[in-house]
Formats: structure tokens, sequence, C-alpha cells
């Protein structure tokens, strides 16, 4: 166990410990939905809960819930040995405490991790039954940490689209927990779902343009995009190797940071992650603190929002965000990048990356690589229609990266980007700058000519600076979940968290969905 699990183990049981009795009288039937990580480790601790007795509940959940009475069809499958890993963790446990900060929390992957003993698709038929040799790095640590993977959640084919979740490896859309006939986003889209209806405690997703933060404001959700480099990707199907970036999608902040504080840190089969260690916080647990937003800097960024298709309700909600991050003592400006617009025209010609990021990764697995190229993918004809044209273009590419103009050009416009976006941040001395997650309320399921509102594609992916969306209020009757994005500094991760938190805390917009009774 590496010191950063060590401290975050005691932070996380010593947080518990005061709140037992009350999180989880004895004798009492432990309270599966809306259940974190502190509540579930203080019943531990009582004894009035055992692994095995938590993780059959979720199992039973999915299969009343998602394969069955709404159908939410978040899960491709569901680990065969997850029980029997809970009783491996109930004797640990009774023998020497828990194994590490996650003790026994049943997590819902995306299915473009690759998990040991368990198929790995990225939604995509043409990979079906591949069974990897090793976990992703993401995997490994949330297992070394105590965690169970309990299922694989759908997504967008291949992480596509960020609009809807439907892959041909899963029949069918995933539905919104919230309302039914809505999309979850995507395209971490089955991870949200999940997360939102109670089939795990937390989950992981991957984020290119929007696909952790676009799900978690779908299914009222925190979701967690760090600054590139501070986690690893390594063992995830690549989609733009670039921008690519996985994490934790929560139900609160604090069980967010308890999963990113064992996610970050360099990799050695990562380079990007090289400077994270030294980047990284001891604990990012330590910024849950409340009173963060007193005195705090905020920026209102209404390039990343305003255009004529924004909802006047999603904007009614963020005004009403504005006014309790003001209410709650922050300083409240007006955040603009003079030099967007000229920034966007440098872009010279195109650049489609995934053909090479995808074959590269393919030759890295050897002989237990399920495909070998993109032409195979295309000429098997296993995927959804809706990704066919997006695999032709893609095909297309005939240059490396490395060696095309227009990628050049694209990096030199994100490095004008980032740093226009500094500047900006320096001018004005603020924390972080804030704007709607989407300026639109989820789509109905096949409608895509109606504004999607999506608005992360753009500041956090293109400087590789982090951003966190959390909560922020409802739409359509009171039913359908918004989300604030706060955006930062590269590094500035504890920042947000403690903004976050703070806004969490003194708003509690999160609520469960209201699912049919089993």
């Amino acid at each position: 166990m590496t010191k950063h699990v060590q401290l975050a183990t005691a932070l996380v049981f010593a947080a518990t410990s005061a709140t037992v009795a009350a999180a989880q009288p004895a004798r009492r039937p432990f309270r599966l939905e809306e259940a974190t990580i502190g509540q579930i480790h203080a019943a531990f601790k009582a004894k009035t809960l055992t692994c095995r007795t938590l993780t059959k509940a979720y199992l039973d959940r999915i299969d009343a819930l998602d394969t069955r009475g709404p159908a939410i069809n978040a899960i491709i499958l569901v680990n065969p040995q997850a029980l029997a890993v809970a009783d491996s963790l109930d004797r640990r446990y009774a023998a020497a405490g828990p194994t590490g900060p996650l003790h026994c929390i049943p997590m819902i992957v995306k299915d473009n991790f690759e998990t040991v003993g368990m198929q790995t698709t990225a939604g995509s038929l043409a990979l079906e039954g591949w069974k990897p040799l090793q976990d992703a790095t993401m995997v490994r640590q949330i297992k070394n940490a105590g965690a169970i993977v309990l299922a694989k959640s759908n997504l967008a084919e291949w992480a596509f689209t960020p609009y809807e979740t439907v892959s041909s490896i899963l029949p069918g859309y995933t539905h919104n927990p919230y309302a039914l006939d809505r999309v979850t986003a995507g395209s971490s889209g089955g991870t949200a779902a999940a997360v939102a209806a109670s089939f795990g405690t937390v989950g992981l997703g991957t984020d290119t343009g929007n696909s952790i933060r676009g799900p978690s404001a779908h299914q009222a959700l925190v979701g967690i995009r760090s600054t590139m480099g501070l986690t690893s990707r390594a063992g995830v199907v690549p989609l733009n190797a670039s921008a690519d970036v996985a994490g934790p999608m929560a139900r609160t902040v604090a069980d967010a940071v308890a999963v990113f504080d064992v996610v970050v840190g360099s990799d050695p089969a990562d380079s990007v992650t090289a400077p994270a260690d030294a980047k990284r916080s001891a604990s990012y647990a330590s910024f849950l603190v409340r009173g963060a937003l007193k005195g705090a800097r905020i920026g209102i960024l209404r390039q990343a929002y305003e255009r004529p298709t924004l909802d006047p309700e999603v904007q009614r909600v963020f005004e009403r965000a504005v006014a309790d991050l003001r209410a709650h003592g922050a300083v409240i400006v007006e955040a603009r990048v003079d030099s967007l617009d000229a920034i966007q025209r440098r872009q010279q010609g195109g650049c489609n990356r995934f053909k090479a990021d995808l074959e590269r990764y393919f030759a890295a697995r050897g002989a237990n690589a399920p495909v070998k190229t993109l032409d195979e993918v295309i000429r098997s004809r296993k995927y959804h229609p809706t990704v066919e044209q997006r695999l032709r273009d893609a095909a297309q590419a005939t240059e490396l990266p490395e060696a095309s103009a227009g990628c050049q050009s694209r990096e030199q416009v994100r490095s004008a980007l980032r740093a226009a976006v500094l500047q900006m941040m320096d001018s004005l001395n603020i924390d972080a700058a804030i704007y709607p997650t989407w300026s639109n309320p989820p789509r109905l399921i096949g409608d895509l000519n109606t504004p999607h509102g999506d608005n992360s594609q753009l500041f956090s992916p293109s400087t590789g600076f982090p951003a966190i969306t959390v909560p922020m209020g409802y739409t359509r009757d009171n039913r359908l979940p918004a989300g604030i994005s706060f955006l930062g500094r590269p590094w500035s991760e504890g920042r947000l968290i403690q903004l976050g938190y703070d806004y969490e805390q003194t708003t509690k917009h999160r609520r469960a969905p209201v699912l049919p009774a089993r």
C-alpha cells in the first residue's frame, strides 16, 4: 500500500468513525439507494453490514431495475466473481481491517477500461469476447485500494458521441433514470445512469471532450476531468490520445474525491503523467472543507454557453446558482477570452487521430489483440450503424498525427488557447470560471434535431485544464438535472474541489431518481 493510499485510508475511516451510529443504527436494514462510501464504511465498522451483503444487494438491484423493471439498460455485464471477491474482502476485514480507502466499494467501470477476467469491448461487437491480459492502470489502482469491479457499463460505441449512449454490444439505448424517455448524454452514459440509479457506489468514466462531465450533469452527479497528465489512461481504449482523460463519477463530491485520491499519480505506462507525482496533492480529501466560497473570485464564462439555443430554464437555474455562490461569499466577475475567435480561426486542416491511436493501442497488445486495424473493424460489419461514417472517415487518415499539418496546427491552437485562458484568469485574479455544463436539458431518446447544448468540448479538453461538474438544479417541472462546471488552472484540482464541495453542501441539489418499486 503506497503512502498516498495509506493516508487516504486513514482519512476516510477517521471521518466515518464518529458517525457510525447515526449512519447505520444496529439491526436496521442498510439503505442501498444513495449510499456513500462513508456510510458503507461506517456500517462495516459497526458490524451491521458485510461486503457480501452489500455486493449482493447491488447485484439484485441491477437485475431488478437494469434488465427488468424500468430497464435502464446501463450494464453490459456484471462481474461473475463479484461475490467471491466480496467474501475474500470480508475475511481480510475480519483479520486485519480495511484493505484500503475503497474497501469493498462496488464500482461501475465503463467498458473501455481493460479489466482482467472480464470482456472489454469499447461498446463494439468487433471486440466481443476479448479478455485483456492486464487491468487498465486505473482499474488496478481501485482494486489495490479495495474496490470491487461490480459491472462494466454501456457507452457510446468507441466513445464517439457525447449526445446519446448506444452501442452494438448492448441492444437498445441506455435510459436516463430521471426520465426514461431521455438520453444520458455520452459517452460515459452507462456509468452515469448506473451510479445515478444506485447500481454501484461510484464509477469510472472517460472524457475526451465531454464524456465524464456531460453524463454527470444529465444525471445529477459529480464528475471530475483532471488536468491532462494527472491521471493515467493506460489500458483504456483510446479515442484521441491528445485529449483522453479518465476519472471518477459519483453522487457526491466526497465520493468522487475518494476515488480521485486513489487514481492520481505518475504511471510509467502513460508518459503524459510524468509530472503527476510532483504536481499532485498529498490528499485531495483534505480539500473537503466548508467555507471555501467566502472570498473566492469566480468568473462567469459566457463564451462557454451563451448561444441562440440556450434554454431559458437552464439559464434561470444557472442564475440561481450564481446567486447562491454570491450569497455564500463568492465574488462574481465577468470573464472573457477576448482572443478566442481569432485563436480558433488559426486551425488549418483536419486532424483525426482515431485510426493511429487505436492501431497503436492494439499493436501494443500483441497476440492478445482482438483486432489489428481499423479496416478490420470496418470489414467485420460489427458496429452500430450510427458509427459507420465516423469509422470510415477515420480510416481515410493517411498520415500519422506527428506528421499531419492539421494535427500540428491543432496543437498550436491549443497552446494559444492555454495561454489566453491563463492570461484571462490571472488578469481577473479568479480561482475558477463557471458555466452550465450543458445549455439544454437532456434530449428525448432518438432526437438529434433539437439543440444538444453541450458546453464541455472547448475549454477543458482543448487547454488540458481541469474541470468539475456539480449538480445545480433541475428543469422541466423540476425533473431533468442540470450541472454547473468549475474550470480551473492546471493542477488546481484541490481548489476546484473546495469550491465544488462548498457549493454542493450549501445547495444540496442531488436527489435520487424515482424508479418503479422492485
